[in-house]
């Protein structure tokens, strides 16, 4: 009587899961594939002009290095790209500042939410359920910043870091 070891760890057809791989290797050998210890090299050839790239890179780096508070808190901005535009002045601003301001002006009752809800606008969501955050209404839009203004500091960073010319 044949004993059969292991047949939690068997195959459907019964067989192990290594005589495939004994046969790989042996197969490989034999028709000169390639040699897993060799590296392949893969050579980045840059059809952008160097001189132009290494503007874009020396501004971005400038923009980085720029210190930048936020006129609501007083704090550096460390995330521009997060930052949203003040409503008076244009200038960058924290996106918390914001929402802490619209939490002290606009009036949220039971069950409603402030949040952003894009292009430079917030809402003051209603959900029926407050556990199902999926289902919601929107009861009021604020307009925070203007879709039709172009802001500098914003269209200065975008341009840098476009990748399409």
């Amino acid at each position: 009587m044949e004993k059969k070891h292991n047949r939690k760890y068997r195959r459907w057809n019964n067989s192990n899961h290594n005589n495939n791989s004994r046969s790989n290797k042996n197969d490989a050998s034999l028709q000169g594939e390639f040699d897993k210890t060799q590296t392949r090299k893969f050579h980045f050839v840059s059809h952008e002009n160097l001189e132009a790239q290494a503007k874009k890179e020396e501004a971005i780096q400038e923009i980085k290095a720029r210190q930048i508070v936020c006129p609501e808190c007083g704090e550096l901005i460390t995330d521009i790209a997060s930052a949203v535009a003040d409503k008076s002045t244009g200038k960058p601003v924290h996106f918390e500042c914001v929402m802490n301001r619209l939490n002290e002006t606009e009036k949220v009752g039971q069950n409603e939410k402030i949040c952003y809800i894009g292009q430079g606008r917030f809402g003051i969501l209603y959900f029926e359920n407050p556990r199902d955050q999926r289902h919601f209404t929107i009861k009021k839009i604020i307009e925070w910043e203007e879709r039709d203004k172009k802001i500098d500091w914003r269209d200065e960073m975008s341009g840098l870091y476009s990748q399409v010319e």
